[in-house]
């Protein structure tokens, strides 16, 4: 057919005619089949089913659906999400056309409330969809083998507020990254302008740049640094993350083979526990609240084209980042609007999932949150002044995945909206569904099942179920406030430095952060009870109706409870958190006998031994511990500051700057250290993660309970003392 078009073209229009019939029949006929795939959705969408008919109908939704979990490659993981968004979107066509007649002013704002935040999660499912359809899975790509033809790279590591010594560790293993050294040039952009930094940088033969003020925070330190260094592409760390030796090696072929690359991301990965991790004890265990972003969302963004700067660990080409006025500085998150930047203007992209480089999560949940917020803040003025919907430059799969980063954060009042809608009717009477329980169960369930156990097969291993609701449990109280503040205002709200590297000296409760998700445990606890009284009672209610109602707040107290358990401190007493490795090494001892062992942990100070069965060093002893690396040994002089049992904990004596380098060498520098661990969580099961989850809300529900009876100690302890100075007086 396609043959006769073509020969019909030319005899109508002449053989020097432009026309392409090929290709214009192929876009109708692709057209044609968009159009119906649309029509055909539509209809499954809409189609009216009675009570039964529905309820068949999700039967085999769910049943295929686990048939293809079973069987998960990307092909049938894109089916899935095909059955999940057909049971969402009759869900959501149901919601609004057969469960809005409400009676009374109450049910309208409620029930309306419900339903907005309901359009809003529906929203984000399938742009997550969208976005995580494909992963690219980019591979590195090898370098010239003459390494003359090999880029000028500057590093550039901004600084502000943090330790010394975090900033050397990442100093010296950015000096040690394998890359021709006259092609390699380091500097330390220090905006607390400190004269020790200035010291080190000259003793370690490091580039110092300083400022004489601190406009646009980062952002305008690295704009600084653009004008006082010329190398063709710019590799940026912040001062805790730590670069591998294969850094540059890894990521720069890309840009050699894709002259209209500018950007190339890898991930963010943490040696130290964040908040949750910390105070849950679920390191290693459960994902952490990034891995998912790192692991799967910014994969799936490289198919369109759509990665994210994220601050750190990149690549810039120099030419395009000048070509945009440099990092942006309208916003506090000017990395994301930097790449929005690039992409605007026509520059590629990329993200290379592998992680090259490792730094320190933010030790406290005060930290951790403060850092979320300023995220929420920039992320809405983005929204706000450069929203990705609009303007010129963008493919639509670019502005679906700028957008879907975008809403992320504006989840906090939907979040706050679903912990408290059932207490309309357990508490009022308030229906916030105009519909019999049975058709509420028939079209709702679908929907939620659907959704999670495709997400669950999607994100399995890099975030497991029920555990976004608890991170944004935690923090939507928080991160409302400054994104509908940007909605009004973008221009108000400041850049706020997320601090590292502190300690925590003493285990307590967190009161301050904890109070808002403590309230709505609270009331969903009452709701619960109230519920159940009238359970007991006997009173005229409907029986399905009340146990949906009950069933969804018990959840919320679930996860509300969980929350909690985050509040609850844990004590950190080491500034520099060990990295968990097992290495091969040696000890010298005084004597000159040398004991085989392997590291369990290491920092920048010490190093934590296992050494064979029935060998013991005595406390106290100096001794010279080797590492290996290939075929390289390095020795360090060290005290034995811990022995017990097959366990030795040494501390490195007096490490001149060419030996702290050669440490860093030897360990953190290690890219092996981290690809250990990258994706290695144990995969996601629903049921499991919900015990899980239960576990966590009992055990917040338990430390709630000691700390409030601790704090009623504490206040009559004071209330004693008060009294008694006072007839003392």
């Amino acid at each position: 057919m396609i043959n006769r078009f073509n020969r019909l073209g030319k005899f109508l229009l002449g053989p020097a005619s432009t026309w392409k019939p090929d290709t214009h029949l192929r876009s109708a006929l692709r057209t044609a089949r968009n159009l119906l795939t649309l029509l055909l959705l539509v209809v499954i969408v809409a189609v009216p089913l009675d009570l039964e008919q529905q309820a068949v109908f999700s039967a085999i939704c769910l049943a295929v659906t686990l048939v293809l979990r079973r069987y998960a490659n990307r092909a049938t993981i894109l089916a899935m999400m095909v059955l999940s968004t057909i049971a969402s979107l009759r869900y959501m066509y149901w919601r609004v056309t057969d469960s809005l007649g409400f009676e009374t002013t109450l049910e309208f704002v409620l029930g309306y409330g419900l339903v907005l935040a309901e359009l809003y999660a529906l929203l984000v499912l399938l742009l997550g969809y969208v976005q995580t359809a494909w992963p690219l899975k980019r591979k590195p790509l090898l370098l010239p083998r003459d390494s003359s033809e090999w880029p000028t790279v500057d590093v550039l590591i901004p600084t502000y507020n943090e330790p010394l010594d975090i900033v050397k560790l990442t100093a010296f293993a950015a000096q040690m990254m394998d890359w021709p050294q006259d092609k390699l040039k380091i500097y330390v952009l220090d905006d607390g302008r400190r004269p020790e930094f200035r010291e080190f940088c000259e003793r370690a033969g490091l580039g110092y740049i300083v400022r004489d003020n601190n406009f646009h925070a980062k952002a305008g330190n690295l704009n600084h640094a653009l004008t006082q260094t010329s190398g063709e592409y710019i590799a940026t760390f912040d001062a805790d993350h730590v670069p591998t030796r294969s850094f540059l090696q890894v990521g720069m072929g890309w840009f050699l083979k894709d002259p209209k690359l500018a950007l190339l991301q890898t991930p963010h990965y943490f040696f130290s526990p964040d908040p949750f991790e910390k105070n849950l004890d679920t390191f290693r265990t459960v994902p952490n609240e990034g891995e998912l972003f790192y692991g799967l969302v910014q994969d799936g963004n490289d198919l369109w084209n759509a990665t994210f700067f994220c601050g750190s660990c990149a690549i810039i080409k120099r030419a395009p980042l000048e070509e945009v006025g440099g990092i942006a500085v309208e916003t506090v998150t000017e990395d994301a609007h930097t790449a929005l930047k690039l992409n605007r203007v026509g520059y590629n992209t990329a993200y290379l999932a592998l992680p090259q480089a490792a730094g320190l999560a933010t030790e406290s949940l005060s930290g951790h949150i403060g850092q979320r917020m300023r995220w929420a803040r920039g992320m809405a003025q983005i929204f706000r002044i450069d929203n990705p919907l609009m303007g010129k430059g963008l493919a639509l799969g670019q502005r679906l995945c700028y957008f879907n980063a975008m809403l992320h954060f504006f989840y906090g009042l939907p979040r706050l909206v679903f912990l408290t809608a059932p207490l309309a009717y357990l508490f009022f009477g308030a229906h916030v569904f105009q519909a019999s329980a049975m058709m509420i169960l028939a079209y709702a369930l679908p929907h939620i099942l659907l959704a999670s156990i495709t997400t669950s097969t999607t994100q399995g291993r890099f975030r497991h179920s029920f555990w976004n609701e608890v991170y944004e449990t935690v923090l939507a109280w928080y991160i409302m406030p400054p994104v509908l503040v940007s909605m009004i205002n973008p221009k108000l709200g400041k850049f706020n430095v997320t601090a590292k590297g502190g300690v925590i000296d003493r285990s307590y409760f967190d009161w301050k952060m904890a109070t808002p998700y403590i309230v709505v445990l609270l009331i969903n606890l009452c709701g619960a009870a109230v519920g159940i009284g009238k359970l007991l009672l006997g009173l005229e209610v409907s029986i399905t109706t009340l146990l949906i109602n009950l069933a969804w707040t018990f959840y919320n107290i679930i996860i509300c409870s969980a929350a909690v358990a985050v509040a609850a401190e844990s004590r950190q007493v080491r500034s520099e958190p060990r990295v968990f490795a097992h290495l091969p090494a040696t000890v010298t001892l005084a004597d000159g006998q040398r004991i085989a062992c392997m590291t369990k942990d290491f920092s920048q100070r010490g190093v934590g031994l296992e050494l064979p069965e029935g060998v013991q060093v005595p406390r106290g002893e100096l001794v010279e511990v080797s590492l290996y690396r290939d075929q390289h040994e390095a020795q360090f002089p060290a005290k034995v500051v811990f022995s017990q049992g097959d366990s030795l904990g040494l501390h490195y004596e007096h490490l001149a700057i060419e030996q702290q380098r050669e440490l860093v060498r030897m360990t953190f520098s290690r890219a092996d250290t981290w690809a250990v661990n990258w994706g290695r969580s144990s995969v996601d099961t629903p049921l499991r993660a919900l015990a899980e989850v239960s576990g966590i809300g009992w055990r917040g529900i338990r430390l709630l309970s000691i700390a409030s009876a601790n704090e009623v100690l504490r206040r009559l302890g004071q209330s004693f003392t008060t009294l008694t100075r006072s007839r003392n007086t």
